[in-house]
């Protein structure tokens, strides 16, 4: 038998599916809670719990794993991660505040080197080495990795290569280089994507540590592939690398496991987890790959992934409550612990500290709110107030009102929980399903209690919140149906972008819209004069455990056919196991000068007296690193594709050559493990 185990790591579960690929059926699926900050737990318990299901499967039939993960698309979703340093050569002054990269840093080291090259590949200023190492010797403590970017490294890395030799020799610490990620110019953008891929390089490595420890622990040695975010799977060894590849993995994953699962050839895919909706396009039974690279929350870096629409919004965001006259709630971008989860965890202290508050008029605004921390032992280099929060953390979770001393500690939590150190617990729309009986698995005695409390909390305008516990759970519901739909029609409006003067995030809220919408479903509140009628074309793939609980609501105001298929909850361990290798190398023959073409090589540039030489030359650059990838990532005989795409300009009747791109595909399904 070839049985594949596909594994998906959410921030709420973790999801595991054998799957026999001869015969395309699934055998067993199981789910297991992600488990912080031990990821092994999770893992282990969801593998262990579908080798159980699975009744005559032998750890030796399993020929392949294949892992997909939305941690990486959580994290900077939450604005989480390690502390790194970002190391510029040759960057201007304005150059640093585009593409987002003074937010990405938010605080963390900047160093700014003379050096850097030109358009065509030539140095523009000697690299600053002595400069180089005083900065790093003046580094803080706590750095998890190093991230550098040199102006036009994509037209010769060489500066950025000596800097990377330099980091390891004197700290050690993971380096990415820019142009390692992406072959495109651009250098903030550039500089934005290493950046964010330094973050991400221990919480990564921490998942996948966690899965190859289970696996053999189990007997099982199938090789482990991860999904990518265009979808395809690649080895773990080049994820460890290369983490920012797997932003958007588990929505890239979720797409093919709704293909799989329904066959529908054209459908808006969204997938609804603890954390984030992702929704997606499927157009001829593909998802589209988003042309500017993708987009994460504030951030449009220049990894190569599926056109996902990412919104802080799942079953676990934080419930806000507005300020004004009127009962007006948000929900997200944070994930929250829910209530109900927390009360199962720790229930002597999530009960005593609910009925406490219900005794207690007024109530208090942190009555349901809780903090845990995501260590076992303290972090280093925390700020002094960080590190007072973290010591009283270490005894065990804790109320807000308990562990906060005073105002100024409050920042100090918030900076914990945004570095990955700390979650807080607080209501959900997760505890507002259990109340009102569309979930089931946690603590519904505390969610009830937890929203009770929060009906009882008043208004500007002095009234209750709502009635009782059930009607603000159901208000919940509601603004998750409201901020959904949304998301679907921003998603929408986006694939058809040049029919529209306005951007996607106006129109899906222009109220036109949405008076024919309630029109359509029978919710308009008194007739009008003006007739009005709209509704999605598209059918709705709702995927996610909750996704039937929350998704006939949304597909009833938008008028449009629902597909929830079975196994929609492990969609994304599904879409794991099914997908192929594809690895890409890229690169560019240039002209800076009459009779000079320079193909830009891994090793450098190289000049040639035609144009054909020089793309000759990189052409088989470019297809022995494809090939080399490929076979890295565990392809035997990989298919090799060019794509190439030469921009000429007409002087004078003349065409004359401007630049060539060359784009190597080689892809191949992995190699599995027989006997």
């Amino acid at each position: 038998m070839s049985i594949f185990l596909g594994v998906d790591t959410g921030g709420t579960y973790t999801d595991a599916v054998l799957l026999d690929d001869a015969r395309q059926k699934v055998i067993a699926h199981a789910k297991a809670l992600t488990s912080r900050p031990d990821l092994s737990q999770g893992i282990g318990g969801a593998i262990d719990a579908v080798l159980a299901q699975g009744e005559g499967v032998a750890p030796g039939d399993i020929a392949l794993v294949s892992l997909s993960t939305t941690l990486a698309t959580n994290a900077l979703v939450e604005g989480q991660g390690g502390r790194v340093a970002l190391i510029l050569v040759g960057f201007d002054a304005t150059e640093r505040t585009r593409a987002g990269l003074t937010e990405a840093l938010a605080g963390d080291p900047l160093i700014e080197l003379a050096g850097g090259h030109g358009h065509a590949g030539e140095a523009r200023a000697p690299l600053d080495l002595p400069a180089l190492e005083a900065a790093l010797t003046a580094l803080p403590r706590g750095i998890t990795g190093i991230a550098v970017a040199s102006a036009f490294a994509t037209r010769n890395p060489a500066h950025e290569n000596a800097v990377r030799a330099v980091i390891r020799a004197r700290t050690g610490l993971p380096v990415t280089c820019s142009h390692e990620l992406s072959a495109a110019l651009g250098g903030p953008k550039r500089a934005l994507t290493a950046l964010l891929n330094a973050r991400l390089i221990a919480m990564i490595d921490r998942l996948i540590t966690a899965c190859e420890t289970h696996l053999a622990r189990r007997g099982i040695a199938a090789p482990l592939m991860v999904v990518r975010g265009d979808g395809a799977l690649v080895s773990a060894a080049m994820v460890r690398e290369k983490p920012i590849e797997t932003i958007l993995s588990g929505p890239a994953a979720s797409v093919a496991g709704a293909s799989w699962l329904t066959g529908e050839r054209d459908a808006l895919v969204a997938d609804i987890g603890g954390t984030t909706t992702d929704v997606c396009l499927l157009r001829d039974g593909r998802p589209a790959i988003d042309p500017e690279g993708a987009q994460v929350g504030a951030f449009r870096t220049m990894v190569e992934a599926v056109a996902m629409r990412t919104t802080g919004l799942g079953g676990d965001s934080e419930v806000h409550v507005l300020d004004g006259l009127a009962t007006a709630l948000r929900l997200g971008p944070r994930r929250m612990m829910p209530v109900s989860l927390a009360a199962t965890l720790y229930p002597a202290l999530v009960h005593g500290a609910l009925d406490d508050a219900l005794s207690r008029d007024p109530v208090p605004e942190d009555a349901a709110r809780f903090a845990v921390a995501l260590f076992t032992t303290l972090p280093e280099g925390l700020p002094p107030r960080e590190q007072a929060l973290a010591e009283r953390l270490l005894a065990g979770p804790q109320r807000l009102s308990t562990l906060l001393r005073s105002r100024i500690e409050g920042p100090a939590l918030t900076r914990l929980v945004a570095g990955g150190q700390a979650l807080l617990c607080g209501v959900t729309p997760s505890d507002a399903a259990h109340v009102l009986g569309r979930q089931t698995g946690w603590d519904t005695g505390a969610a009830e209690k937890a929203l009770t409390l929060l009906a009882r909390r008043r208004s500007g305008s002095g009234t209750r919140l709502a009635p009782d516990g059930a009607a603000m759970a159901q208000a919940i519901i509601d603004q998750l149906t409201r901020q959904s739909v949304d998301c679907l029609l921003e998603a929408a409006f986006a694939e058809e972008a040049g029919q529209w003067q306005h951007p996607p995030e106006v129109l899906a809220r222009h109220e036109l819209l949405h008076a024919g919408l309630a029109q359509q479903a029978g919710l308009a509140q008194r007739a009008s004069l003006v007739t009005l009628s709209a509704r999605l074309a598209a059918p709705v793939i709702a995927l996610g455990a909750s996704a039937g609980c929350y998704y006939g609501a949304i597909a009833e105001r938008l008028g449009a056919r629902l597909v929830v298929p079975g196994h929609a909850g492990v969609a994304n361990a599904i879409g794991a196991v099914v997908g192929q290798v594809a690895m890409h190398a890229e690169g560019t023959v240039t002209c800076p000068a009459p009779g000079r073409f320079v193909a830009h090589l891994t090793t450098g540039p190289a000049a040639f007296p035609s144009a054909a030489l020089a793309i000759a030359r990189l052409e088989a650059d470019l297809r022995a690193q494809a090939s080399a990838s490929a076979a890295r990532a565990g392809v035997t005989t990989p298919r090799l594709q060019l794509e190439r795409d030469d921009i000429l300009a007409e002087v004078e009747g003349q065409s004359m050559f401007i630049e060539s791109r060359l784009r190597v595909t080689a892809s191949g399904r992995p190699r599995i493990a027989t006997g």
